[in-house]
């Protein structure tokens, strides 16, 4: 490839990662980034004085493949640390171990009796989860453009696929809660794996006795044994020529190939990648199309309210991370960051993160949300009335997954093709505007360098 100018928008692990790849391969590139830190929400605070470390939400290595797990392990070494997930999900009064699917156990009686009979029902009826499973939808092209085609909508693959029982009991109230809008409105596109199907054996095992079934992607996770996720991202960043931070990219002039920089400085590009939130990029770009500033207006997202909390005591559970489906709870799951690594906490104290999905489909009453997951934190016995918190710190996180409805794969072709036409490569996952994993992001940045092999 004759030598081009390739500029990278955004220093978040698939930036990064694109980065890392590229410039390994003797491609230069170099990345702004508009914080005054890399990482994006790849990143860690620690809270001066308070000795207390957290991260933008909660955040785990999940590796689905051997090249992102070894490339991650070379990067930060020995401090990579794996765990064996301890979920657990809280309803009916009752803590029951994830995936609700496989773990019946505990619930009262008649909430088992009426899963286990719907799902044989289901199993009798002759469905089987190879001809219900979506097809791989997030594979991608060279551009970040879905290669495949679905319309099954979610709320139909649940109830054939677990009954109507495991549906109405923990399926649809979570997803529900989550996703924020209803899931006849949804389609599988973003599944991939991410929701375990155990067998009717696991189910049936997880009905007469606590099962210690490993199943699912998350079986596992890998998370640093000191300073948080940041440093992942920092590892990347310690690797990487040209960062430059405190860019905020404010216009993108696709005719004439510049960006735009703080409003001010001008930079050519031949090709850019970006990572930039697809519906961010809307306000960036200049003389949009009719049709393609239609298509951004089809894109739909959730948004999490991330709530940190530091407390004065060693919580007695080993939790790794906790699912609340039900109504009543405010938040969708709590997680206990002391027991991924006891150095983002000081000694004989707890730290936890809660998150709170909404959207414009369902708001959340921000001047009182802190308080009323207190609340709920209490009501669900994690915290005690006497419990003190140290430190609280917030982070609005205003795109957190995109909603696959019916105007998503549409809208998103759409878009994605005008980009490509225009040298606009989008990387990982508000980039490509996918529901992807962390590793998902990091490998992804390794699909940028596969592009440039071709041109």
């Amino acid at each position: 490839m004759a030598k081009k100018r390739i500029l990278i928008l955004g220093a978040g692990l698939a930036g990064l990662s694109a980065a890392w790849h590229l410039q390994r391969e003797g491609i230069e590139c170099q990345i702004f980034e508009k914080e005054t830190e890399v990482g994006g929400l790849c990143r860690s605070k620690k809270i001066d004085g308070a000795g207390f470390t957290f991260d933008s939400s909660g955040h785990l290595l999940h590796f689905k493949n051997n090249y992102t797990l070894g490339l991650v392990k070379k990067l930060v070494g020995r401090s990579l640390v794996r765990h064996k997930r301890k979920a657990w999900i809280y309803s009916y009064g009752k803590f029951t171990r994830y995936p609700f699917q496989a773990n019946l156990y505990g619930l009262p009686k008649e909430i088992v009796k009426e899963c286990l009979l719907e799902f044989l029902k289901t199993h009798h009826n002759g469905f089987k989860n190879s001809e219900l499973r979506p097809p791989d939808t997030n594979k991608i092209n060279m551009f970040g453009g879905l290669t495949s085609k679905n319309n099954l909508k979610f709320l139909d693959w649940i109830n054939q696929t677990f009954g109507k029982g495991i549906a109405r009991h923990f399926m649809i109230p979570y997803n529900t809660k989550f996703w924020t809008v209803s899931l006849d409105k949804l389609t599988c596109e973003w599944i991939d794996g991410f929701i375990p199907i155990p067998t009717l054996g696991q189910i049936i095992e997880g009905t007469i006795k606590e099962s210690r079934q490993n199943l699912g992607y998350n079986a596992f996770f890998w998370y640093p044994e000191k300073g948080g996720i940041s440093t992942i991202s920092q590892a990347f960043a310690g690797q990487i020529m040209n960062i430059f931070k405190g860019c905020n990219v404010t216009k993108i002039d696709l005719k004439r190939k510049t960006i735009r920089i703080n409003g001010k400085q001008k930079e050519r590009f031949d090709f850019l990648i970006s990572t930039i939130p697809l519906p961010e990029i809307r306000y960036l770009l200049c003389n949009l199309p009719e049709h393609i500033a239609s298509a951004f207006k089809n894109l739909k997202w959730n948004s999490i309210f991330n709530l940190n909390i530091g407390i004065d005591r060693e919580l007695d559970n080993s939790w790794h991370w906790m699912y609340f489906p039900e109504k009543e709870f405010s938040f969708f799951r709590v997680g206990f960051p002391y027991n991924f690594s006891s150095s983002l906490v000081p000694p004989n104290k707890s730290s936890l993160y809660v998150e709170v999905s909404y959207s414009e489909n369902k708001p959340i009453d921000k001047s009182n949300i802190v308080s009323r997951i207190k609340k709920d934190l209490r009501k669900a016995g994690i915290l005690n009335q006497s419990d003190r918190i140290c430190v609280e710190d917030i982070n609005d996180i205003k795109y957190g997954y995109p909603i696959y409805d019916k105007n998503y794969r549409q809208a998103r072709g759409k878009i994605l093709n005008y980009l490509n036409q225009n040298s606009v490569i989008p990387c990982g996952r508000y980039g490509c505007w996918q529901y992807f994993s962390m590793a998902d992001a990091i490998l992804d940045g390794k699909r940028i360098v596969d592009l440039f092999r071709n041109i």
